[in-house]
């Protein structure tokens, strides 16, 4: 059901293509927020310290995910699909080797900067969330000391699973997502409690927990690749060090992985101006809004990663008109599918915030409230943003999209949330719209730069460059 050729992807119908690349990709992320809330399930029957330590060590994996898996995964999947779609699969295979090689050298690279950097870091970012201190500092530095272990599986396993993708294949990462996420969930009650002969190690077993996923996910990938998946995407010729491959990769990746980087930073900084603008019911309702609308994004971004490996096939066939049409066509189904969500959330959002934190005080919960129907207006423009910007990323024209996060957290959203609801006095409220404007204006300033794009030929000189480096 969802098999899909080459020859479909170019030729076939653009809307079968985009869902059925879509679909396994939205399930894999349905599957990673799983994992996420039933990490916090087993974490918040041991002790609320525990669940704030790992809370207080997400930014920090988040920022350095961001930098050293992202660059590989993006990059990989990009110049693969382009060099699939042209038809050239040696070209694809030492696209994939590449990948693998970089994701590999960053993983370890930045697991060895976790390890050494873990208390430092997260004594600042005690520091700048009001001074925590104590027991979930020192939680968090154990948590994140394990972890370092398992950057270089994590990183190799998407570097792979990027692959997959590239080539048209986006089962392959589901059954790798769940197989990560069934052995995380395994283990985690295991060796959080010491269930048999386990020992209970807390909040570090949560974390082996993890890093046993990691491998666990990065084992059935190059399982899967070695076996033959796709005719072979990775062979002994393919396996040796080419600068200019990996030049191109990172030329690709990198501003990603910036990109990534500028939304972590953004997002740790405003969760301290939430909590000086509304104290701890505001940044209670800001952490609410920020669960419901990563589930709620979840479908954007299962298509954002489709619509790349479509516009990229199109444009290695030498089809930018057709990868033109690829792109509006994910806008309009991302608009929609997120219009309806926003909907549903707006008319009942005291329902959903009770659902996901039963216990919020009836100010945290008022807050919440309004958070949720400001969110649900910038629904639709956050699926276009997503989408647009995978256009430009299938042209490898991702620095388009690094500049536009940029603008929308540190020209629009960081201003809006410090300057009116902090220094002018606003209160709560200017954080949560500061959120949907930032959404609103990303989307409004991509659609505007990707037809101005357009007519200046982007999708032309996209395919001459496609072709030539086959």
């Amino acid at each position: 059901m969802f098999d899909l050729s080459p020859e479909e992807i170019t030729e076939g119908s653009l809307a079968r293509a985009l869902v059925t690349l879509a679909a396994p990709l939205l399930v894999q992320n349905l599957v990673l927020v799983v994992q996420q809330a039933v990490d916090l399930f087993w974490l918040g029957r041991l002790s609320s310290t525990a669940v704030a330590a790992v809370g207080l060590a997400l930014p920090i994996l988040a920022l350095l995910f961001a930098l050293t898996i992202t660059a590989p995964f993006v990059g990989t999947q990009v110049l693969v699909s382009q060099r699939i779609g042209g038809e050239d699969v040696p070209a694809a295979r030492r696209t994939a080797a590449t990948g693998l090689g970089l994701a590999l050298v960053l993983g370890v690279g930045g697991g060895a900067v976790l390890w050494a950097s873990a208390r430092p870091l997260t004594d600042l970012l005690t520091l700048a969330q009001g001074g925590a201190g104590g027991e979930v500092t020192r939680l968090a530095t154990v948590y994140l000391g394990v972890l370092a272990l398992g950057l270089p599986f994590a990183a190799a396993s998407d570097a792979v699973e990027g692959a997959f993708i590239g080539w048209g294949d986006s089962r392959a990462p589901l059954y790798i997502s769940i197989a990560t996420v069934a052995v995380n969930l395994g283990l985690d009650p295991v060796l959080i409690f010491g269930w048999g002969p386990a020992p209970a190690l807390g909040v570090q077993g949560a974390a082996f927990a993890t890093v046993a996923g990691y491998g666990a996910g990065l084992t059935l990938a190059l399982g899967l690749a070695l076996a033959g998946r796709n005719g072979g995407m990775y062979s002994r010729a393919a396996a040796r060090f080419d600068r200019d491959e990996l030049r191109e990769l990172l030329d690709v990746g990198a501003p990603v992985a910036g990109q990534g980087a500028v939304r972590q930073v953004v997002r740790v900084l405003i969760v301290a101006i939430a909590f000086a603008a509304g104290g701890a019911a505001g940044l209670a309702a800001y952490t609410v809004g920020a669960r419901i609308a990563s589930i709620a994004f979840v479908p954007a971004i299962g298509l954002q990663q489709a619509t790349q490996s479509v516009v990229g096939q199109n444009l290695g066939a030498e089809l930018p008109e057709r990868a033109r049409r690829a792109t509006y066509l994910g806008v309009a189904i991302a608009a929609v599918g997120l219009g309806v969500i926003g909907a549903i959330q707006w008319f009942v959002p005291t329902a959903i915030a009770t659902t996901f934190a039963p216990e919020l005080t009836d100010r945290a919960l008022a807050f919440s409230v309004d958070y949720l129907r400001i969110l649900a207006y910038g629904y639709p423009a956050i699926g276009v943003a997503y989408i647009f910007e995978a256009g430009f990323n299938g042209a490898r024209r991702t620095r388009t999209s690094f500049v536009a996060t940029v603008l929308q957290f540190w020209a629009v959203r960081l201003p809006i949330a410090a300057g009116a609801g902090v220094l002018l006095g606003v209160g709560i409220d200017a954080v949560f719209w500061a959120v949907t404007i930032s959404n609103i204006s990303a989307a409004i300033g991509l659609a505007l730069y990707y037809r101005h794009e357009m007519s200046s030929g982007m999708l032309q000189c996209a395919t001459e460059r496609a072709t030539a480096a086959d």
